[in-house]
């Protein structure tokens, strides 16, 4: 009896952890209650690197999540869709950069605020992009001298 009990106290132990590291990859990457913030879209020419829950920042600091990610078959680019947290504006003029944390770090999407007075709403297109840049493509201009385009 007392390692049936041992046993049941153990078990729950561990469904009670599992359910709170669910809870927290659902709000860390975005795909829980999303009644908090509205989506605004994205074309990127490259969205090496990005994946659904990928960070999305402004002045460095988290304000939503990529939600979606697929790639139109008529322009041959990745359409993001961009969850912003509500009470965030985004003027008009932004731009969304797919940028990395470093050499080794993560990519994250940047929002670069523009100047504009008019804000992004609900499902509009953040017509200012600009996609991954390779690593591998750097590093090979650099060794050849910068010849190769």
């Amino acid at each position: 009896m007392r390692e049936t009990t041992t046993e049941v106290i153990t078990g729950a132990l561990v469904l009670a952890v599992a359910a709170g590291f669910l809870w927290y990859f659902t709000q860390a990457t975005g795909l829980g209650d999303r009644s908090d913030s509205y989506d605004l879209s994205a074309n990127f020419r490259s969205a090496e690197g990005l994946t659904v829950g990928t960070d999305i920042r402004l002045a460095g600091v988290s304000v939503g999540a990529v939600t979606d990610l697929s790639l139109n078959p008529e322009t041959y680019r990745a359409e993001a869709v961009l969850s912003i947290r509500e009470g965030i504006a985004i003027p008009d003029d932004s731009a969304a950069v797919v940028a990395s944390e470093g050499l080794l770090g993560g990519t994250f999407v940047e929002i670069v605020p523009g100047g504009s007075f008019a804000y992004l709403e609900e499902g509009q297109v953040v017509t200012n992009t600009q996609g991954a840049v390779s690593v591998i493509q750097l590093l090979t201009k650099f060794v050849s001298g910068g010849d190769e385009e």
